[in-house]
């Protein structure tokens, strides 16, 4: 018998139909932007060529997706298979993070319908960060559909091909840690290519992929967290506290390691007294800092461990910490030259809502449908 379970249930809840109204109502917006093009929704100009669609579904969403990559390193790296009946769930949820970020990605895409050109060799700029970052994030999503396939044979009964899977499915596994772990590093890249465009207290040169990939990590088991605690209130079943704890440590160490990097840098660039600038940035840092010290003050603590509530308010903190640090670094402190000046659109606001639903929606639908939480008798 499998250790995990479809939920069953009725599909079109309350919270259901509240996602499937905002996601109609962003379809409107949709259609407006690939038919009448991007100026007609979006306040992007010369200066911001980004905006909140890249900075959010690619930048940050794919980190919030980081779940399954994080529990792939604690499972079959760290071999700590007691968290296996975690790594499902996180799967489906890195498969989801990915395929809606992906799909986001086309909303900023001026040539959307040019899009196959990244899988043409003879079209790449090996110079481009980005084509590395679109290629890992293309192919990681076809490892991610792979990795949780065996969630949907067993549901048909595809047992032959169950079996054919399990096989070959460590190639997958080690695809799907290589994947993360490079295009994550290259975001950080990105961060450098901008040069000094980007705040003097997020610009941190050459270990800005360490920094990306550090806090991709602490968002990865943060979602692991998340993910884990509201299925345990949404859906009435026994809370995995026990599980999640025995991430802590862990967790903790990557915190304080992050901390330590983020500050030392900043005292070894003589950068330090800009937190005492007075200014946007600086009131931007110090809340990102806030965020990522109050989880550690939590984990730190013996009692936080066993306490499901606290351990939910750590991973919500970690979670906000590393989307502000991204959106600091990418969006809010980020200064292309005098007179440009970006704010997203009702309709950019209403797109990225509505992906956030479509993600939401396609998670309830497939958990109740398909065996991805854990009988909790194995939880």
């Amino acid at each position: 018998m499998s250790a995990y379970q479809p939920l069953e249930g009725k599909i079109l809840t309350k919270p259901f139909l509240l996602f499937l109204f905002i996601f109609l109502i962003s379809l409107y917006f949709m259609a407006e932007r690939f038919i009448s093009g991007m100026g007609s929704v979006s306040n992007l100009n010369g200066g911001f060529s980004w905006g909140i669609w890249v900075v959010y579904d690619v930048v940050i969403g794919t980190a919030f997706a980081c779940g399954g990559y994080a529990l792939a390193l604690t499972v079959y790296v760290l071999n700590k298979g007691k968290y296996h009946p975690l790594v499902r769930p996180a799967l489906l949820a890195s498969l989801l993070g990915y395929a809606l970020g992906g799909f986001g990605a086309f909303f900023d895409m001026g040539r959307w319908w040019q899009f196959y050109n990244i899988f043409l060799p003879w079209h790449w700029n090996f110079n481009s960060v980005m084509l590395e970052v679109g290629l890992c994030v293309s192919l990681y999503i076809m490892v991610l559909i792979i990795e949780f396939a065996p969630a949907f044979l067993e549901k048909v009964g595809g047992k032959n091909l169950l079996r054919l899977l399990n096989r070959v499915l460590f190639f997958f596994i080690a695809l799907g840690i290589l994947l993360p772990t490079m295009h994550q590093s290259s975001l950080g890249s990105l961060l450098i290519a901008m040069g000094h465009k980007v705040h003097p207290l997020w610009q941190s040169w050459y270990l800005q992929p360490l920094l990306a990939l550090l806090s991709a990590l602490i968002m990865g088991f943060s979602i692991v967290i998340f993910e884990a605690s509201f299925s345990a209130v949404g859906f009435r079943r026994k809370p995995e506290t026990h599980l999640l704890a025995g991430l802590v440590k862990g967790i903790a160490a990557l915190l304080l390691v992050f901390l330590v990097m983020r500050f030392g840098i900043l005292i070894f660039q003589g950068k330090l007294g800009l937190i005492f600038a007075a200014d946007r940035a600086t009131l931007l840092f110090l809340l990102e800092t806030f965020l990522f010290v109050v989880p550690l003050m939590v984990l730190l603590s013996p009692t936080a461990r066993r306490d499901g509530s606290r351990l939910l308010l750590a991973a919500v903190s970690m979670l906000l910490a590393g989307a502000l640090y991204r959106f600091n670094a990418f969006l809010f402190t980020f200064d292309p030259g005098p007179g440009y000046n970006y704010f997203p659109s009702a309709p950019e606001i209403m797109v990225t809502l509505g992906v956030i639903a479509l993600e939401i929606m396609a998670y309830l639908v497939l958990v109740k449908k398909l065996p991805v939480l854990p009988r909790e008798e194995h939880a």
